[in-house]
């Protein structure tokens, strides 16, 4: 591994600014088997989502592929906070990677006894997913929602003193008030961003192909918008010292280069991972040349750079007229 990739995040020592991200690799195991692949390449895994209790998902389809993209509404199948805790965690090799645990609620309290119980593991942190419903207040995802979003992370903070990365949905109106909400909520990191919820319909039977008719996006198409929100969120944890994980589209070094510059510690890889299972690596070996190249001496140095243009601010949607 490259010396200019090491890097911290959240109190963390990562060997990569690289991490993968939850629901793309299981619970650790999924890539480990292919020839080529090393948890060595990244820097964190965050595990698949899991909640209190087992899961068994959505009815399918639950993946479809889109031009450019992915939509999935896998429905959080998981075999609850226990089997995980007492069956997954002992046997994960925490010898090259760190591992972060991805945890969703229908309720404010069920992220808190979550928290509660994976405080006493050796887990490295906590990734909160609260774009889920809350099924007290007739479904509005706390993620949409600033105020329930600062509840979520103040709940999870009461619980644990392992690091907290909230992960922050772009379904919403004012991303960057959210995140400060979830800072002063006590969130040590925030991911940057969710899936965008989107349709694909079958033209023959009239019906969403997705079974839950509706679903996430990922993949290159949400690129552009990822970019834009981790800029925007940047403005504000900035000045907290919060680094964010940039996510969204990431296939190339250069996406990676993109997201650094624009204000993330650390990038998320997911959608890339389906076709090409050993895209780390050539990541990594990018991020590293193009340091090298700039003399910088690691990715922190890179963090935020992005210069903008002088331009005056309009309504102006950025078509020409």
């Amino acid at each position: 591994m490259h010396n200019n990739l090491k890097t911290q995040f959240c109190g963390l020592s990562l060997n990569s600014p690289i991490v993968l991200l939850s629901g793309c690799v299981g619970f650790g195991e999924e890539y480990t088997r292919i020839d080529g692949f090393s948890n060595a390449d990244v820097g964190a895994v965050c595990l698949k989502g899991i909640t209190l209790e087992p899961r068994l998902g959505n009815i399918p389809h639950r993946v479809c592929e889109t031009p450019s993209g992915m939509i999935n509404a896998i429905g959080l199948q998981n075999p609850g906070t226990h089997a995980v805790i007492n069956n997954i965690l002992p046997k994960l090799d925490k010898v090259e990677t760190r591992f972060i645990i991805n945890i969703s609620g229908s309720s404010i309290e069920e992220y808190g006894e979550i928290a509660k119980r994976f405080d006493d593991t050796d887990i490295d942190a906590i990734e909160i997913n609260i774009s889920c419903p809350n099924v007290k207040e007739g479904g509005v995802a706390f993620g949409n929602d600033p105020d329930m979003s600062y509840q979520v992370v103040e709940i999870c903070r009461k619980n644990t003193v392992k690091p907290i990365i909230t992960k922050l949905s772009p379904n919403q109106t004012n991303i960057a008030f959210s995140a400060q909400r979830c800072i002063d909520a006590g969130t040590d990191g925030l991911a940057v961003i969710n899936t965008l919820m989107g349709m694909a319909i079958d033209t023959k039977t009239k019906k969403p192909i997705i079974g839950n008719n509706q679903g996430g996006l990922s993949g290159p198409a949400i690129k552009p918008i990822a970019l834009l929100k981790v800029h925007q969120v940047y403005q504000v944890s900035k000045h907290h010292n919060v680094p964010i994980i940039g996510q969204g589209g990431i296939t190339t070094a250069n996406d990676a280069i993109e997201f650094i510059i624009a204000g993330a510690a650390t990038v998320g890889i997911g959608t890339a991972l389906f076709y090409d299972p050993l895209v780390c690596h050539k990541i990594n070996k990018g991020i590293s040349q193009y340091l090298s190249d700039n003399n910088l001496g690691g990715v922190d140095e890179l963090v935020g750079t992005l210069a903008l243009n002088s331009t005056v601010l309009t309504c102006d949607t950025g078509i020409n007229k």
